[in-house]
């Protein structure tokens, strides 16, 4: 018989007292055939649509869910949308039509920037942020950086970073107020798009695919009724690491799969890791896995880390599942509570890792 390369396979020669790379390898060529048959499955009998509608966003992780959405349904079921907006890099859109080009399918592009100046959003933003720099207006830039988790002995908090016309570039420190006030502003962006997908999903009779990866879905990296909202999530079993895999094997165009992980939220650019992983994703991957499987942070030292900063990037991953937990809750019945009552609540929730400081 062949050798069995799925990725569970691979996971189980990998789970040593020490941490191999090789727990996320794939069989790319098996992955894509599953991940098809399911969508399929999904959505022509699950869930009675047509086709589906996906956001482009020019990242892998949505290439690689149009890619896999066409090669299971048809291009021709297939819709694609670019959803810039005033502050959006303008690779995304020219990455995004790339993507769409590579796999056939139609994509329209709804710019977003008339909805979010009518709701507010980036007005709300700059009138909190002028509340800690009084003379910040439309012409500076901004973004959100967390601190360090891993490499620093202080609780994580959040600063921001804003660069004037003039290119200065300021740090500030957040209160809390601030933090979610800005947070508030900003989240009107991914609610829009996911808006704007559920009007082509309704005129069409079709889905929406989400595209969350593992690491961004476990950890709660999405925005409640924004890009977390989704009638099926094909790679979100997926971790980053493997999305790269896939996406080489699905023929996702370089130019994506070499562009770094960003948020495209904020007018400055931000990366994934500045504003919530504090970590590389192949490094949080690997950190997941371990988590997954009960490795100790002793495991973890193959990856550069010692086991204290080890433990704390284990104690990041509880906490931030306690923190976003309520992200992956259906709205709540009073008849929920009693189901609700009887499951057990992470005990690292809000709690700094036993020793250290």
């Amino acid at each position: 018989m062949p050798e069995d390369r799925s990725a569970t396979s691979f996971a189980e020669r990998a789970f040593q007292s020490t941490l191999s790379r090789d727990a996320l390898r794939i069989d790319p060529a098996r992955t894509a055939a599953e991940i098809e048959d399911a969508i399929r499955e999904i959505v022509f009998h699950r869930l009675r649509r047509r086709g589906v509608v996906l956001g482009l966003s020019g990242g892998v992780d949505s290439s690689t869910v149009a890619a896999l959405c066409a090669r299971a349904l048809g291009p021709n079921r297939v819709l694609g949308l670019f959803m810039p907006e005033a502050e959006c890099s303008p690779d995304c859109l020219r990455l995004g039509r790339l993507a769409a080009a590579a796999c056939g399918i139609e994509a329209k592009t709804e710019d977003i920037t008339a909805t979010l100046e009518a709701a507010g959003c980036y007005r709300r933003r700059d009138t909190t942020i002028r509340d800690l720099l009084p003379e910040y207006n439309p012409s500076y830039k901004c973004k959100l950086v967390l601190s360090n988790v891993v490499g620093a002995a202080a609780y994580p908090l959040f600063s921001l970073v804003v660069e004037a016309p003039d290119g200065t570039v300021r740090s500030l420190r957040l209160t809390a107020e601030a933090y979610l006030g800005i947070v508030a502003a900003m989240n009107f962006k991914q609610r829009t798009r996911k808006m704007m997908e559920y009007y082509y999903a309704d005129l069409l009779h079709s889905a929406v695919a989400g595209t969350p990866n593992l690491l961004e879905y476990d950890q709660g990296f999405f925005v409640k009724c924004g890009d977390g909202a989704a009638d099926l999530k094909p790679i979100a079993h997926l971790y980053k690491t493997q999305i790269y895999q896939l996406a080489e094997y699905l023929g996702v165009p370089e130019e994506i799969r070499r562009r770094p992980p960003s948020t495209d939220t904020y007018s400055m650019e931000q990366s994934q890791q500045e504003f919530f992983f504090s970590l590389p994703h192949e490094t949080m991957d690997l950190c997941l896995w371990a988590r997954n499987h009960d490795m100790p942070p002793s495991a973890l030292v193959t990856l550069g880390l010692t086991e204290e900063q080890a433990t704390r990037a284990l104690w990041m991953i509880d906490s931030k599942r306690a923190a976003t937990r309520y992200l992956h809750l259906h709205p709540l019945r009073v008849t929920d509570l009693r189901e609700l009552s009887g499951s057990a609540t992470s005990a690292v929730a809000g709690n700094w890792p036993a020793g250290l400081s």
